[in-house]
């Protein structure tokens, strides 16, 4: 007897077809767009309850099978989720105690995968966080770049000011501003991998007595105010909610008095913190960056200021992280061939649902991006920044 599905599934008017196991297969609407191949029969049950991390780790597991473009794929199983679990949002998770140890091992488990990996689908520069596009047809190696020099703009950076970049990645910032805006940058990972390319490139391109990279851990940054301005990109994501506090006062204490710190990463939807998208979060928090914890803007920005920092300008770039990670799954889609013979079969699924399904987060707002520019006043409450901000866009 072939194998069929629950009756609440084949009432439903969505552009999917199910195939089970036995070759069975029914069409859940008129002209389905993406195809679930079930691979495992306990997985019917499931479907009736569709939990984007339970969806997410069947595939991951090789238990199911997705058939189709990834983008249209995770706009339907979002569909199907949304129809019959309405808009429920994840419960507040539990909270990691973020330790030296702990943030070093999730820190390698992400960005020490394979520098060649991450170059199949990133930018030329290897830039690893939310592009600004000026016109939305340009490049994303152009919107990489703009985004450089948006941060250098909104820090001010002029020639000889010594920079010290917070989470540097493979060391794109730290090189664009060594070389566009003359800058000393003292940046710090916690990725070998990165440490090494980075310093490659930095090699490279023969600015080794502008830019110095260490492997270094935020809490061991000194205290000392000898940088005139901190740029920290992607990285208060991964401190954690408990540790904010600390993280903030540790870039007041890096910086000058007068000196501006500009912090730019991902925004929790909601005031707590919870996660969003029935599922969604669990899984990115499971497979993807471990103990990432997302503040909401008022947090992030409340910490900052309870550090003695003040806030002076918030700019949000949701829709252009969006585009950048559209850019990021194409590029990944249009070479899964040599992807796959970087990374295991298993790891490959977690990224091409990651990129994929953060890109529809970020459109559909579950998350957002921001830039917040900060400022050390003087002991007189005195700064020294422009009135407008006309000077940016000059």
């Amino acid at each position: 007897m072939l194998a069929q599905l629950p009756p609440v599934l084949q009432s439903l008017d969505i552009p999917l077809r199910v195939k089970l196991w036995d070759g069975n297969q029914f069409d859940l609407g008129p002209s389905p767009q993406v195809t679930i191949v079930v691979k495992d029969p306990q997985l019917i049950a499931q479907l009736t309850h569709p939990n984007l991390e339970a969806l997410g780790s069947a595939f991951v597991e090789g238990k199911l099978e997705l058939e189709g473009d990834i983008g249209e794929v995770i706009r339907v199983c979002d569909e199907l989720s949304q129809t019959l679990l309405k808009d429920e949002d994840d419960v507040l998770p539990q909270r990691t105690s973020h330790d030296k140890s702990t943030d070093a091992e999730a820190i390698s488990y992400h960005y020490d995968l394979s520098n060649a990996f991450y170059q199949l689908w990133l930018d030329p520069d290897m830039v690893y966080s939310c592009a600004y596009f000026k016109e939305p047809d340009n490049t994303l190696a152009q919107a990489q770049q703009d985004k450089f020099d948006h941060l250098c703009r909104k820090l001010r950076l002029q020639g000889g000011d010594y920079l010290l970049d917070v989470g540097c990645g493979w060391g794109g910032l730290a090189r664009f501003a060594a070389r566009e805006y003359g800058a000393k940058v003292y940046g710090i990972t916690l990725s070998k991998e990165q440490l090494k390319l980075g310093r490659q490139r930095v090699k490279e391109e023969g600015l080794a007595d502008k830019v110095d990279l260490h492997i270094l851990d935020y809490r061991d940054l000194p205290e000392d105010g000898r940088f005139d301005k901190v740029v920290s990109v992607g990285m208060f994501e991964h401190v954690g909610h408990a540790n904010l506090e600390l993280y903030c006062r540790k870039l007041f204490s890096a910086v000058r008095e007068g000196g501006l710190v500009m912090n730019h990463g991902i925004t929790a939807k909601h005031v707590d913190g919870r996660p969003v998208g029935r599922g969604a979060g669990a899984f990115i928090d499971r497979y993807v960056f471990p103990h990432g914890e997302l503040p909401h803007i008022s947090m992030i920005s409340a910490r900052i200021c309870e550090a003695g920092l003040e806030v002076v300008d918030v700019e949000s770039l949701r829709l252009h992280y969006a585009k950048t990670l559209n850019h990021w799954s194409e590029n990944l889609e249009n070479q899964l061939h040599r992807a796959a013979a970087l990374v295991p079969e298993k790891t490959l699924r977690i990224w091409r649902l990651y990129l994929a399904g953060c890109a529809y987060a970020f459109s559909k707002g579950w998350m957002n991006l921001h830039q917040i520019l900060a400022v050390k006043p003087f002991a007189d409450g005195h700064h020294d920044l422009p009135w407008t901000r006309e000077d940016l866009y000059r």
